[in-house]
């Protein structure tokens, strides 16, 4: 298959559908790339309570002129114009008559590629049941029983609250919800959030369902206890430490933009995000960014972000504009929060010398002490060289270390041989990871 479109979004969380939606409104031949089987992005994954922002978007997605690879994934952008998608290693196989791989030529590419939470290794972080907090929520969402059980939800950002609200309401009993952030570090985002009634009432309606639970600030793990899984959760607030008993550990330390695929492409990164002009456009021609990748600011901003960058690829600049003087005042709220969940440095010490840092590999902290770089750990120790490529592994040594990846290869993910053969290949030819 080979498909060619005037804009190719990869991504359909909530910038990636605003964005399909717009440019397809506009009369563009739109394509969307998405590596989950629905639409809605890890935030707006099928629930029975979505909010109805999320009903009133994926219905306008639903109902658009546009050609939808759901469970596929880029791996690779081999020339201008041109990506690669390959399907999800779940998908492969559900149809043998169908290529793993595909080309689709472009005129327009935008990345709504979305983030993911930063985990922090601690002793005891691998133990089962220990779990990112957005990872739990989605498992519990698929089915996952959590009725009766005892989770304590740390880390920092304001999914933390979401979270706990969320398995509150399916029975769970949370004993504590812990924020490594101050209260004063808090308290410019708190003043954003009194700007804005929607968010007000909808934190208001978090803290109400679980006004049962502590909300402890300058608060966080240092330590998971259990055998086969998880029994109990040692956390440490101003010096003190007391044990928790508990069935999970719902742990995420605020999020990391996916910023793989822009950086394979060249795009230019500023602070780790994406820099982008008013429109939304990087500083490669052809290729845009929003939502997450250009700073983690919430789902009203990556629906505004993607709007924007649908009208702009559109040629309907002046109303671009006119949208981005509202994003003006949305940035405001992603600065504070950014600022709310600035690290404390406090937590580099949470890993021993030999807590696992690079779960793919089995690295532990004192084999990567003494190394130069990241490339120089990647060399030495294999660290983010598995399935995961540095995603979870890679966060964490930035935060340790201060390292960042100097080069970005393809593929952006582990691939299949045949995902690269062309079109008209043989369909039996062997599969091979890459």
């Amino acid at each position: 298959m080979i498909h060619d479109f005037d804009i190719v979004v990869v991504g359909a969380g909530p910038a990636g559908l605003a964005a399909a939606v717009t440019a397809a409104d506009c009369g563009l031949r739109v394509g969307v790339v998405d590596d989950n089987p629905a639409p809605g992005g890890q935030i707006w994954r099928s629930g029975a309570h979505l909010p109805a922002a999320a009903r009133r978007w994926k219905a306008r997605f639903a109902a658009a002129h546009v050609v939808r690879l759901q469970g596929w994934r880029i791996v690779d952008c081999p020339e201008p114009g041109v990506a690669r998608a390959q399907r999800n290693d779940a998908e492969i196989g559900r149809d043998s008559s169908a290529a793993d791989g595909t080309s689709l030529r472009y005129r327009h590419l935008l990345l709504a590629t979305g983030a993911r939470e930063r985990f922090l290794p601690f002793p005891g972080w691998t133990l089962p049941n220990v779990m990112g907090a957005g990872g739990l929520d989605a498992m519990v969402r698929g089915g996952l029983p959590i009725a009766g059980k005892r989770v304590v939800v740390a880390g920092t950002g304001p999914l933390l609250l979401a979270v706990a609200a969320h398995l509150a309401a399916r029975g769970a009993e949370i004993p504590a919800i812990c924020d490594q952030a101050s209260l004063a570090r808090m308290a410019p985002l708190v003043l954003q959030v009194l700007r804005q009634p929607g968010k007000l009432w909808q934190g208001a309606s978090y803290r109400w369902t679980t006004r049962a639970s502590r909300y402890l600030t300058r608060c966080w793990p240092v330590s998971a206890e259990g055998d086969s899984r998880l029994r109990s959760v040692t956390l440490q607030r101003d010096g003190k430490r007391w044990s928790v008993a508990c069935d999970y550990l719902a742990c995420g330390f605020h999020l990391v933009p996916n910023t793989e695929l822009a950086s394979l492409l060249g795009c230019r990164l500023e602070h780790g995000f994406v820099a982008t002009d008013q429109l939304m456009q990087t500083s490669v021609p052809n290729i845009w960014c929003a939502g997450e990748p250009t700073g983690i600011g919430g789902v009203e901003l990556s629906l505004l972000e993607g709007q924007i960058a649908g009208l702009a690829v559109a040629g309907r600049t002046s109303d671009a504009h006119r949208l981005a003087r509202g994003r003006r005042g949305a940035l405001s709220f992603a600065r504070a929060l950014h600022r709310a969940c600035r690290l404390n440095p406090q937590l580099r010490d949470l890993a021993s010398h030999n807590t696992i840092v690079c779960r793919c590999e089995d690295v532990e902290l004192g084999a990567l002490l003494g190394r130069a770089g990241w490339r120089d750990a990647r060399l030495h120790t294999r660290c983010g060289m598995g399935p995961c490529q540095g995603r979870i592994c890679g966060a964490a040594a930035e935060f340790l270390f201060g390292w960042r990846a100097d080069s970005v290869r393809p593929p952006v993910f582990p691939a299949l041989v045949s995902s690269f053969l062309e079109p008209e290949a043989d369909p039996m030819t062997p599969r091979e990871a890459v």
